[in-house]
């Protein structure tokens, strides 16, 4: 009985590291699936690890699939967990797609993207 609960606490800690390896996003601003009233001057995404800035892109298009956002989005100076970009001021209403694709610290890849809309 001893053997078979060792071996699954023994994988338990071996799968463990692998699990959490991963940057996920933990936040974001706008939030994902938003409807803002006035439109944002940048969109941040904060994720769960730090992530590598040569790496670690975001861009944001507009319904028609042009890319509004400024280039291709940076990783914050000070917030090695935050990335961001500009957003042109004068941003008309509609929907908004955010593409985001990032390589944590220790070399794994994930992305994904989210819509918000702008009344």
């Amino acid at each position: 009985m001893r053997i078979p609960l060792l071996a699954a606490l023994l994988l338990a800690l071996v799968a463990a590291p692998a699990a959490f390896a991963h940057a996920f996003p933990d936040n974001s601003s706008p939030h994902v699936g938003a409807t803002v009233a006035t439109a944002p001057k940048q969109v941040k995404i904060w994720f769960d690890g730090e992530i590598e800035p040569v790496f670690s892109t975001l861009l944001v298009k507009n319904a028609a699939g042009k890319q509004v956002s400024a280039g291709k989005g940076e990783v914050d100076k000070h917030d090695h967990a935050l990335l961001e970009t500009a957003l042109p001021a004068n941003l008309p209403p509609g929907k908004y797609a955010v593409y985001w694709s990032v390589i944590a610290h220790d070399g794994h890849h994930t992305e994904g993207h989210f819509a918000f809309t702008v009344k």
